[in-house]
Formats: C-alpha cells, sequence, structure tokens
C-alpha cells in the first residue's frame, strides 16, 4: 500500500495522529488532530508546543515525560486559541523512520462526556422502568377491584331463583370477569418478570393433588366443546414435593387453556413423568399435547415472545394478548428447566417443558416406587412369576421390552393408536430406573406415538431398540 493510500486512511480515524521526529517537528497530523486543535496546519509546529509541559528536551532530542498508567498518557492538549482539552495518548515507534514516534489519543473530555451521558440515559431508563412498573401495578389493581365487585355481585345474583335467560347471561358476565382477572394477572406477572423482581416461593405440596386440581380447572370446557380429556402422572413421582405449586399450576394452565382454546376435534392429554434424580432433587417433564389447529414451523419461534401472536387474526378469533407463554418460559426457567414445542399444522400441537423441584426426606422416590410396585404389575398384566421384567436390564425386562416394541411396532402399521398408547405406556413403565439417554429415548416414543406420527414413532422405535 502506498503512502497517500495510508494517510487517506489515517484521515478516516476518529482519533488523533500526530508523527513527529526526534527534533519534536511534527511531520504529520491527520483531519482528527486539525480539527480537535483548531489548526489547518499543524506541520510548522513542535509536539511540545501542543502537550506543554509534557516533554523536554536533551542531547539525545525530546523526550516524553508523563507517566504512564497502563501504557496509556493522560495529557493536556493545547488548542490554537489557548483553549485546553485531557488527551490519552499512547506514544510509539514509527516502523517507517528511524527516530521518528507516533503519538494516537482520544479526547478523554469527550469520552466522559458520552459516558456521563450514558450514565444519565441510563440511569432515565431505570425511572422509567420504575415509572411503567409501579403504574401497571396501580392499573392492575385498579381494574381488578371494580372486576372483584361485578365478579361478587355476580355471583350472589346466581345464587337466587332465575330464569334460565337470566342465568345464561349471569353466566356470560361471570365467563367474563374470570377472563379479565385472568389478563390482568398475567399483565402484573409479565411486568414483575421485566423488571427482574419475581421471585418463586417453594412449599411443600402434594403433587397428585395439585394435578389433580389443574384438571378440575379444564375438564368442564374441555367436555363443552366434545374433545377427550386424559391425564396420565407416573406413579414414580414422589407424593410430596417442594416447590412453588401456584406457579407450576400456572404454567398447566396456561398450556392447557391454549391446547383447549386451539382445538375442536379430537383430544387434550397431559403427561408428568420424572426424567432424572440429583440429591434431593428430581427432574419433572411434562407434555401437553392437542389435536388442533397447530402452528407452521416458520411461526413457532414467535410463540414465547412478550405480545406476539402467530396472527393477528389469531387474537381476533381466539382472544389473548400473547403473554401467557412468554410468562410460562420465564417461569419454567426461573425453576431450572427448558420449555419448547412441536407443531404441524391441522394436525396438533405439543408443549413439553421440564422443571427441577426438591424432595424431602431420604428415601421418598425409593419408597414412592416400592408402594406403586404393585399396580405396575396390574397395568402391565404381569404375574408374579414374570415381574422381575420390572427391574431394567435384567434379561427379563429386555425381552419383555422388545415384545412390547414389535406389538408397537404392528399396531402403529395397523393405525391402531390407542393399542399403541397402551404399549407406549408399558415400555415407559418397564424402563423405569433406566440411563437417562434410554428414558429421553421413551419420551421420545411417547410423544410420536401421542400425536399419532407414524414416522416419527417408527424412528424413535428404532432409536430405542438400538440402545437396549
Amino acid at each position: 500500500m502506498n503512502v497517500d493510500n495510508l494517510l487517506a486512511i489515517y484521515d478516516e480515524l476518529i482519533e488523533l495522529m500526530i508523527f513527529y521526529n526526534k527534533q519534536g517537528e511534527i511531520t504529520y497530523a491527520n483531519a482528527c488532530a486539525k480539527e480537535l486543535l483548531g489548526y489547518d496546519r499543524l506541520i510548522e509546529k513542535s509536539i511540545d508546543d501542543i502537550f506543554p509541559g509534557c516533554f523536554e528536551r536533551n542531547l539525545d532530542g525530546i523526550v516524553c515525560t508523563a507517566e504512564p498508567e497502563n501504557d496509556i498518557l493522560s495529557m493536556m492538549a493545547y488548542r490554537q486559541n489557548k483553549t485546553c482539552f485531557k488527551v490519552d495518548v499512547k506514544i510509539i515507534d514509527n516502523p517507517g523512520l528511524a527516530g521518528s514516534r507516533i503519538l494516537m489519543g482520544t479526547d478523554a473530555s469527550r469520552m466522559e462526556s458520552a459516558l456521563k451521558e450514558l450514565a444519565s440515559v441510563k440511569e432515565n431508563s431505570v425511572n422509567l422502568d420504575n415509572i411503567k412498573n409501579e403504574f401497571v401495578a396501580n392499573v392492575t389493581h385498579e381494574l381488578r377491584t371494580p372486576v372483584n365487585g361485578i365478579l361478587g355481585n355476580t355471583k350472589e345474583l346466581l345464587s337466587r331463583e332465575l330464569e334460565p335467560d337470566d342465568i345464561k347471561l349471569l353466566q356470560l358476565i361471570e365467563h367474563g370477569c374470570d377472563d379479565m382477572n385472568a389478563l390482568i394477572n398475567n399483565i402484573l406477572d409479565f411486568s414483575k418478570l421485566e423488571a427482574g423482581k419475581f421471585q418463586l416461593e417453594p412449599r411443600e405440596f402434594k403433587f397428585k393433588d395439585m394435578m389433580e386440581y389443574v384438571k378440575s380447572n379444564h375438564i368442564n370446557k374441555v367436555h363443552e366443546k366434545g374433545l377427550d380429556f386424559f391425564m396420565t402422572i407416573a406413579p414414580d413421582i414422589p407424593d410430596v414435593l417442594i416447590g412453588d405449586e401456584l406457579r407450576i399450576a400456572q404454567i398447566l394452565n396456561n398450556l392447557l387453556s391454549n391446547a383447549t382454546k386451539f382445538t375442536t376435534v379430537g383430544k387434550v392429554m397431559l403427561e408428568a413423568v420424572a426424567t432424572a434424580k440429583a440429591g434431593n432433587k428430581i427432574e419433572l417433564f411434562f407434555m401437553v399435547v392437542d389435536t388442533g389447529i397447530g402452528i407452521d414451523k416458520k411461526d413457532q419461534d414467535k410463540l414465547f415472545k412478550s405480545f406476539s401472536q402467530v396472527e393477528a387474526s389469531i387474537s381476533r378469533r381466539f382472544g389473548g394478548t400473547g403473554l401467557g407463554l412468554n410468562i410460562s418460559k420465564n417461569l419454567v426457567e426461573l425453576m431450572g428447566g427448558h420449555i419448547s414445542v412441536e407443531s404441524e399444522v391441522g394436525k396438533g400441537t405439543m408443549f413439553t417443558f421440564s422443571i427441577w423441584l426438591e424432595v424431602p426426606g431420604q428415601n421418598a422416590i425409593t419408597q414412592d416406587y416400592e408402594v406403586a410396585k404393585p399396580l405396575f404389575q396390574e397395568k402391565l398384566g404381569l404375574t408374579d412369576a414374570d415381574a422381575a421384567s420390572l427391574s431394567f436390564g435384567s434379561g427379563d425386562n429386555v425381552e419383555e421390552i422388545k415384545k412390547r416394541l414389535m406389538k408397537l411396532n404392528l399396531c402403529i402399521d395397523m393405525e391402531n393408536w390407542e393399542k399403541a398408547e397402551m404399549f407406549s405406556d408399558a415400555i415407559k413403565t418397564l424402563t423405569d430406573g433406566a440411563p437417562h439417554e434410554i428414558k429421553t429415548a421413551v419420551l421420545k416414543l411417547k410423544m410420536a406415538v401421542a400425536k399419532e406420527n407414524t414416522q416419527k414413532s417408527i424412528e424413535a422405535i428404532e432409536l430405542l431398540q438400538s440402545q437396549l
């Protein structure tokens, strides 16, 4: 690269650059240096004219006397009009000319000003966030008061003897108030999560009771739409766990509400299984499956974003703020887990998520399994003679799993999905206590069967067979 091209590049720099020789005479200054110092020409000047008090002359020439800090010199530069400003400087030898040096510097006063401005902007942003969060809290509180008043009066009227038409109208009002309270809660939770002020409240709770409560919240709506509802809880999940019961139920309620909302024909399924154990902690894996409208693959990344709907028409047709899944994602991650979705347009959707909870007591998991073991035998149709097949890894166990896989494969070929689900349940039970990768393969198999996906079911069977 020739000299002219290099000088053109130097003139584009946003920091000043000055070349000076052994005697201190400036031989080159870039455009930034001229602009900051207010000179049309700097070549006639000496470096100690620009930085007085920072250089001294001796028999060998001119030497910088400023004390460096982390290789940076803090010096005062004087403009042509005799005003000055602080510059952070670095001086290096000019490799192209012996005895010549290159001084590069940035306007520290501008940097300090920019940092102060940035701090001010950050402070204003924090203040605005606080104002926004306070506003949201106040508005949600103000909204909740009249809504609860309407709801209370509506329930009072419903307790009286009324005409059927009046009851129907009041029930619509009640339903509207419940929906409004759900929206208010979502907005408030979202605001807390955004502000980083959301905290989980873990305590002991009965897992199966919580699941039954979630089921009771949705089963009537599901049946009103003519859909089937199935809930499966793995028997090896301890009855008592430590976690935020309210928030786990909130995640499940969000997912089940969406499943019911977007499904007109078929079924809604909820399943919970234990997938890993570490010390006194257990990982639970949940599946919420529906046979609804499904979601195109290109739109699935929008699902967990704030205020996002796949299409505007979805919001108009089905309602909602688009906050439910974003809140669910944040809650799942707060519990050390991950949430994901698999869907196919016209065939349905499956949301899966995992969370970590604590198990009170030392032997809670083992004891729970031992209590449930007779139920396993009954469910699988095993006699005492072949009950040994429940012990994963034994010869009988592996042989029994292979037999069930063959029968499952046949059911899939015949598209008998009801029996296929039965065999996939049996296989999951037979692999209790298996390594994590086998349990994962079994879960993939169950997901594929639940979605009645022939290709993925066969792939999952082949994967599991390769691991036995």
